[in-house]
């Protein structure tokens, strides 16, 4: 796993560009795109104290937001260019979402309904 790039976000975050690809076969390769936000839970995203409470409770002060994107059987001499191609798609279609003043607030409220609305995947965490 390389770290290909880090973007700075004018809403102060800080986008990884990971590249995951690998060999399957001496002339195939598996490419894979890997984008990581570390994006740390304040209490002012949440309107109940209680609510800041369960997210730390179950992720910590800090949450990731994780987009993975992947070719399989590429033509190993294509790799680059195809690893190029779905960054450039996460960029036209993601970055301007992400890039947003307001995502991280947005993430952290998607994270409090997923605990709340699917308990279970999270009772050994909290």
């Amino acid at each position: 796993m390389n770290l290909v790039e880090k973007i700075d976000l004018p809403n102060n975050l800080i986008l990884q560009v990971w590249d995951k690809s690998r060999a399957i076969a001496s002339d195939t390769t598996k490419v894979e795109l890997r984008i990581v936000i570390d994006v740390a839970v304040k209490k002012e995203y949440f309107s109940d104290p209680a609510y800041f409470q369960q997210i730390v409770a179950v992720f910590g002060q800090e949450i990731s937001y994780e987009y993975t994107k992947e070719r399989t059987f590429v033509d190993t001499r294509n790799g680059g260019k195809v690893f190029n191609e779905l960054l450039d798609d996460f960029r036209k279609d993601s970055l301007p979402y992400i890039s947003r003043t307001d995502f991280p607030a947005r993430f952290a409220m998607s994270k409090l309904r997923d605990i709340r609305q699917h308990p279970y995947k999270y009772r050994d965490r909290a």
